[in-house]
């Protein structure tokens, strides 16, 4: 595997000089600074190229090219927005980047309730509690609805057994204050989202109205609706993967659960297995993020990258503990229900050489007083890294391969 790290740009608190000294090989980035639905051009994306060779590391990803929510919804522009795509798809493979890690998701990327969730070991990690993020649903954005999906929630089999999750909500709501909405406003609408050019940014006055204003844009969008706009943009866009040699590789729902009244098409195998087949293009594939897939209690993450690891495009590997009341956090990198033990295996054997990063790491010894964007923390992720090396080293070695650590002699 190669062994690459997502860097935010040269803005970034984590330099290119840092990742070089880690055993990075390759930069999973994007132009982070072009607004949503602007052509990429050649001399922007040259600039950020050979920005990153000159630290003896090649740009071996984006992450990401967004897919604007008008192509995801149907919007009345949304051909004139793929022409824009398609133009961007060329500029990169101009340049030499051949790789894009996208997602279909409407109006949120990902979604978490807390930021700083203690371990055990001190560190902290991110988390998802169902109740408060209903809470967010209901009594923060009001959306329509709302407490009738969550009186009818249920979780997977064996988890949340008698949990009533509306119920807690309204407790919630007993306690809380303007502070607490703010601060879970922050880390559901803001800080997950803002650095990522997405729909929302550090110092949006009314996130909660904008929030209300894109939801509204998906009245009458269902599963089916959107499965076919996702084929439509894919389709369009496969000449011009063909063409310059470009893999597209959608990223999972994270979480892989239904939020917010709006569908979710990428969270199951059947939901993998339509989209490869729908768009039966080799450019047409997948970035197996094993942490969003374990997050979701009905995914065989082991099955699942043995049977989708030849349209397997790029990988993060990170896990997810899910506790048994249904709540979830991101867990050691040697832990959780992804097993990376075993998908390292299966894809050094099965896919080799294919991009890796670790994606979310802890934060850690400090990292929480550095800036850092929320889930990708230095030192945590360095940690994690540390780990996730030693893991492809060994498998390496079982499998006949010749492991390199990038920046020491042999």
């Amino acid at each position: 595997m190669e062994k690459t790290w997502r860097w935010f740009g040269k803005k970034d608190k984590i330099t290119l000089a840092m990742l070089r000294q880690i055993g990075v090989e390759g930069i999973v980035t994007a132009l982070h600074d072009v607004p949503l639905g602007q052509v990429w051009t050649r001399e922007q994306i040259r600039d950020l190229r050979e920005y990153i060779e000159s630290y003896g590391m090649r740009w071996s990803v984006v992450e990401s090219l967004p897919v604007v929510e008008t192509i995801k919804y149907g919007g009345p522009d949304r051909d004139e927005q793929i022409e824009v795509y398609k133009q961007s798809l060329r500029n990169l493979s101009a340049e030499g980047v051949h790789c894009i890690c996208y997602n279909f998701m409407p109006v949120l990327d990902w979604a978490r309730t807390d930021l700083l969730h203690e371990n055990p070991n001190g560190a902290t990690n991110l988390y998802f509690n169902y109740a408060e993020f209903a809470y967010f649903d209901i009594y923060i954005l009001k959306r329509p609805g709302a407490r009738e999906e969550w009186a009818a929630f249920r979780f997977p089999e064996g988890y949340g057994e008698g949990r009533d999750v509306l119920a807690e909500a309204d407790a919630l709501a007993k306690t809380m204050t303007p502070e607490k909405d703010h601060a879970l406003v922050e880390n559901i609408v803001i800080k997950t989202q803002g650095f990522v050019s997405g729909n929302f940014k550090e110092g949006d006055e009314a996130p909660v109205q904008k929030f209300r204003e894109f939801l509204a844009l998906y009245k009458g969008i269902d599963k089916a609706a959107l499965r076919a706009n996702m084929k439509y943009f894919l389709e369009a866009i496969m000449p011009v993967c063909e063409e310059c040699g470009m893999n597209m590789c959608v990223h999972p729902d994270d979480p892989p659960i239904e939020v917010l009244g709006l569908p979710r098409i990428v969270r199951t195998e059947e939901d993998i297995e339509w989209l490869l087949n729908a768009v039966p293009n080799k450019h047409n594939g997948l970035t197996f993020c094993a942490g969003s897939l374990s997050a979701g209690a009905y995914n065989d993450v082991v099955g699942m990258a043995r049977k989708f690891a030849s349209r397997t495009h790029f990988i993060h590997l990170r896990s997810c503990h899910i506790f048994p009341n249904g709540d979830f956090t991101e867990a050691s990198h040697l832990g959780g229900r992804a097993d990376i033990i075993e998908l390292v295996r299966i894809f050094e054997k099965e896919n080799p050489g294919l991009p890796m990063r670790v994606d979310h790491g802890m934060t850690m010894l400090g990292d929480e007083t550095r800036g850092y964007n929320a889930g990708y923390s230095f030192l945590g992720r360095m940690f994690a890294m540390g780990q996730v090396q030693g893991i492809i080293a060994t498998v390496d070695r079982e499998l006949g391969l010749t492991y390199r650590q990038p920046g020491f002699f042999d």
